[in-house]
């Protein structure tokens, strides 16, 4: 498996500064890659966690990232397909693929958020549906002819040029999100492979790659080239009992979590102290985190488990 970490995104810790610190300590350790995710609006009463109440946007900070690394590799997890017009998307994407010298990985995923969806000016509806268009869109956009074309239910782009192309061909690495038995199925139709929920189960997700390979297999497509990824919300702690959750511990009990993967199927885990409240939280004091983040890395880096 390759070991990812999670960018300093959320709460008090996600400064310019620690958001430098923590991509240049991740390329020495080794991790082959670093991870933000989107959240446009927290809600009033904190209701949907600490980490999701300040959050900033993956993309630009991926930028930010971007222009102070050089061999790690960029992602997001994930992106709301919802929120977004395709096209607009795939523009920025594409410069971003660009300016990391083709290093950018992408998830996507339907969300869940009502206020985001009201927000941008789409209803929930049809998400399936919208879900396989917006993909479409993607390909038809990133197809490398000239014109580009592409008319369906939920979006259209008229004959047009799209340029300039990303460097990774035909477009960058597109990961899904979702758990449903029609996401999955969508994953290995149309996508590079699939991202696993935070909270899912390891036989949770062992089943799920079964299903994505399967949907492949079926569609025609090489199962052995997806990729599956998978988010370690991890809060080391100095005791832990035994009904603690998992990637909650110590660093050897959260090692012997990540380590349990490896036979489910993912490709790729990626270390995200962002949903600790310790470090995600608004009201974490950010001063007090780089100590804690360098052992963090140390403690959870590539070869050490």
């Amino acid at each position: 498996m390759r070991i990812g970490f999670a960018a300093p995104v959320s709460g008090a810790w996600s400064t310019p500064e620690n958001m430098v610190h923590v991509a240049l300590a991740a390329e020495r350790w080794g991790y082959d890659s670093l991870w933000t995710y989107q959240r446009v609006l927290g809600v009033p009463d904190g209701s949907r966690g600490e980490a999701n109440r300040s959050v900033h946007d993956p993309l630009v900070t991926l930028s930010f990232l971007a222009a102070r690394t050089t061999r790690i590799r960029l992602g997001v997890a994930v992106l709301a397909m919802p929120l977004h017009a395709p096209a607009v998307l795939a523009k920025q994407l594409t410069t971003l693929d660009v300016l990391s010298g083709g290093r950018l990985d992408v998830g996507l995923g339907n969300g869940s958020v009502d206020e985001e969806y009201t927000a941008a000016g789409v209803t929930p509806a049809k998400l399936g549906r919208r879900a396989d268009d917006f993909l479409a869109c993607l390909h038809a956009v990133w197809s490398g002819r000239t014109p580009v074309e592409h008319d369906g239910p939920f979006y259209r782009v008229p004959p047009a040029v799209f340029a300039p192309g990303p460097v990774q061909r035909p477009h960058p690495p597109l990961l899904l999100g979702g758990t449903s038995a029609a996401a999955l199925r969508r994953a290995g139709r149309l996508c590079d492979g699939w991202i696993a929920g935070s909270k899912a189960a390891p036989d949770t997700i062992r089943k799920a790659v079964a299903a994505v390979r399967d949907s492949a297999e079926e569609a025609g497509r090489d199962s052995s080239a997806l990729r599956f990824v998978c988010r370690a919300p991890v809060r080391v702690r100095a005791r832990a009992g035994a009904d603690r959750p998992l990637f909650t511990g110590t660093a050897e009990q959260v090692r012997s979590d990540l380590a349990g993967l490896a036979d489910t199927g993912v490709t790729e885990i990626f270390v995200d102290p962002n949903f600790d409240p310790e470090f995600g939280s608004p009201d974490a004091p950010a001063a007090a985190h780089t100590d804690r983040v360098d052992s963090l890395l140390s403690e959870l880096a590539p070869g050490t488990w």
